[in-house]
């Protein structure tokens, strides 16, 4: 974005669209929690089962829009609220830092606060909620924007858990305090498995499921297909901005 900016001198506007990223106070990913399976002595188990039927641990993490992990608290009791994990990572002294002007898009459980930006509350959200029912108002268009993007940090986590298999509801048989250990080694292993290139872990935003893994013939045509979708979103957000303006 800086060297078309600079390259060819366009204003914000025009980068805005043409990258589909807000001109004002950036965002720089998405935070939310996710349930790894925990084997954990018989004294403390009610505190660790939530919704699922077993024990489990529950590890918040921030990730950025290229599906890596920037930060990841993993310990949490499975019955711990999300908004308690956010806290105490703010809190802890190489905790959650938030840089100024920045913020996280999170969902709404975790509360509306400074650097940290939830969806409207009673309004349609998730993405399969839409269908071909168009927008009707100023919330649902903001709501399906934040879905588009916070979806990144649920696509990391499936693709965590597809490419390490001890995390996917796996009876683990470590010690808890390796059990923890072994969530932030995966992500580290993770963010370094993407340095290398996208591979057949990372499924699409335009066809994330929870189904398997999809072929590398699959792969070529989603790739395909996600250009035209960001394409498709740019021309939707240079429209809404100059129908802002012309009002």
């Amino acid at each position: 974005m800086f060297l078309h900016t600079i390259g060819h001198n366009l204003r914000n506007m025009v980068i805005s669209a043409n990258f589909a990223r807000s001109y004002g106070t950036d965002c720089i990913g998405a935070i939310d929690g996710t349930h790894v399976r925990a084997g954990v002595t018989k004294d403390v188990e009610p505190s660790f089962r939530g919704r699922k039927a077993f024990t489990t641990q529950n590890v918040m993490a921030a990730v950025d829009f290229d599906l890596r992990f920037t930060y990841v608290l993993a310990g949490w009791e499975g019955s711990a609220h999300d908004a308690t994990v956010l806290a105490d990572a703010l809190t802890r002294e190489r905790g959650l830092q938030v840089p100024p002007g920045k913020y996280y898009l999170v969902d709404a459980g975790y509360g509306a606060k400074p650097g940290f930006l939830p969806p409207f509350r009673g309004v349609r959200y998730h993405l399969n909620e839409w269908g071909n029912n168009p927008v009707q108002n100023d919330k649902e268009l903001f709501n399906l924007r934040h879905s588009s993007l916070r979806v990144t940090v649920e696509r990391a986590f499936g693709s965590l858990k597809r490419r390490f298999k001890i995390l996917d509801d796996a009876k683990p048989f470590f010690t808890f305090p390796v059990q923890v250990d072994i969530v932030i080694a995966c992500c580290v292993l993770h963010n370094y498995a993407l340095s290398q290139g996208i591979d057949e872990f990372i499924i699409p935003e335009v066809t994330w499921t929870t189904q398997p893994i999809r072929t590398s013939r699959q792969q070529l045509s989603d790739n395909r297909a996600l250009v035209d979708h960001r394409l498709q979103i740019a021309a939707q957000m240079w429209e809404d901005r100059q129908l802002m303006y012309a009002n």
